[in-house]
């Protein structure tokens, strides 16, 4: 299949698709043959062999595409409605979002239409008010539409740098700071449970006086935010995240006494608020899912093995821990720093004092 120059510059090249049957005025049947058009714009020779690879990728998957000639927002539908019982509300919310509001440009395109310069395009324009994230994030949800609509088309598409930032890890002395001045309030319970067990805020607010036995709380269950805006509590984010901690009895004091739900807020709630009492309490500023992060770096910092950590927190591999969860407590950090130096003075006064015993 050979590519023909328009006067426009681009390349295109058409590709036999089926027949079409019109009846003519006398009763006749006409058989009218429909070609399917794959035109680059890109006028070089780099065009050309585009161009001719989208048809000859037509043409060597057109039954199965015929089977699957969706636009980009029917396949993402689709692949939204085939993974409703099995992805979380939030991812499914998530989705829902950005199939409404990300793609405007691309959306009525058919998929087996779709070029990876449309792509780059979409991206070059989604990434002038959207972070980098946010810019993977979308652009993970189109490759697992076409990856299961469209799986010949492999994405190559060049995203934004991933920002670096650095995250605060709060110290003992800022916990407890916080924890005096918000006592006995709701707060207090909610960050007790995550600094000291490593709880996430849906687990949190989906806790009741019935997971407690004794000094352990048992985790199943987290309030999630459901498809029509309200709250609804689900199994937890993955199934490693079902687990029993056992708490330190001074925290378990503190909920002595409450009745159905353990903390009476909302995860949004919590983190609306959070932000505010930090603020007032004179606390450096941190998220509050940061408490996870303080709770495992404390116990790395102590000495806890990886394992005992994940299945503390519900991590289900050390990756994450690895690559978030393992940062040094800025005092810790000073302590052992301190106490490598020490080691290494004391080797080297060790040396000097050989040094002088040589004749």
């Amino acid at each position: 299949m050979k590519a023909k120059k328009l006067p426009s510059g681009s390349w295109r090249v058409q590709v036999f698709s089926h027949y079409e049957y019109i009846q003519q005025k006398d009763g006749s049947i006409k058989k009218k043959r429909i070609y399917e058009s794959f035109t680059c714009t890109d006028p070089s020779n780099r065009g050309k062999r585009e161009a001719e690879r989208l048809a000859a990728e037509y043409a060597a998957n057109k039954e199965r595409i015929s089977r699957t000639d969706y636009t980009l927002k029917e396949a993402m539908e689709k692949y939204i409605a085939s993974k409703e019982n099995i992805l979380s509300t939030t991812t499914i919310r998530g989705y829902n979002t950005l199939l409404k509001n990300a793609y405007p440009e691309i959306l009525q395109k058919r998929i087996r239409k779709l070029t990876a310069e449309d792509i780059q395009k979409w991206a070059n324009a989604y990434s002038l008010n959207h972070s980098p994230k946010s810019v993977a994030n979308a652009h993970g949800f189109i490759s697992a539409v076409l990856s299961v609509y469209e799986p010949s088309f492999k994405l190559s598409t060049k995203l934004p740098e991933k920002e670096y930032h650095e995250l605060y890890v709060p110290s003992d002395e800022d916990i407890k700071k916080l924890l005096k001045y918000i006592e006995g309030t709701e707060l207090e319970k909610a960050v007790l449970l995550a600094a000291f067990g490593t709880l996430r805020r849906g687990e949190i607010c989906a806790l009741t006086d019935k997971d407690i036995d004794g000094d352990v709380i048992t985790i199943n269950k987290s309030m999630v935010r459901s498809k029509d805006g309200g709250m609804t509590i689900k199994s937890p984010k993955t199934l490693s995240s079902n687990r029993s901690v056992e708490y330190p009895h001074f925290v378990i004091e503190k909920l002595k006494g409450v009745e159905g739900r353990l903390v009476k807020m909302h995860p949004e709630d919590i983190s609306k608020n959070f932000g505010k009492i930090l603020k007032q309490a004179g606390v450096p500023s941190f998220r509050f899912h940061d408490l996870r992060h303080y709770s495992a770096s404390i116990m790395h910092a102590i000495g806890i093995p990886d394992q005992y950590i994940m299945a503390r927190g519900g991590w289900k591999t050390d990756k994450v821990l690895k690559a978030v969860y393992r940062n040094v407590i800025a005092d810790e950090e000073k302590k052992f720093t301190e106490k490598i130096n020490s080691h290494f003075d004391s080797m080297q006064h060790e040396i000097q004092h050989e040094s002088k015993k040589v004749p």
